[in-house]
């Protein structure tokens, strides 16, 4: 059986609330966990001391005993200094989405056409004189 150290979503329609549990990874989201180790409400600042609270010795007794943290809640668990910062990689965030690069491009080529248009009468001006 593998433990998931995860979030599972409670509160109403668009007010959302988590608490921080360890799970069953085979279980629902929002299902049967083993223990509450913690709440996490996003609607609260983020300098806010209210916004995660956790249990960390059982977060750290859970971790002892293998369980796997989501992404999510392993940044929380940096942010408080119970693991490590782990080194991120991705890519394709700096890249613009499909939409933007056809626009980038479509202003290229009317920024193109514009400079050849430019460029082109400059001669026949001077022929004409």
């Amino acid at each position: 059986m593998s433990i998931k150290i995860r979030l599972s979503r409670g509160g109403s329609k668009k007010r959302p609330f988590y608490r921080i549990v360890a799970a069953d990874s085979r279980m629902p989201r929002d299902g049967r966990f083993i223990e509450k180790l913690g709440t996490y409400n996003p609607l609260l600042a983020k300098d806010s001391e209210e916004r995660v609270k956790m249990d960390v010795e059982r977060v750290q007794y859970w971790l002892s005993q293998g369980a796997q943290t989501t992404d999510r809640v392993a940044r929380f668990l940096e942010a408080a200094g119970v693991v490590e910062k782990k080194e991120r990689s991705n890519p394709k965030k700096a890249v613009p989405g499909k939409a933007a690069q056809e626009r980038a491009d479509a202003k290229a080529a009317k920024a193109a056409a514009a400079a050849e248009a430019d460029a082109a009468p400059a001669p026949e001006e001077a022929s004409a004189e």
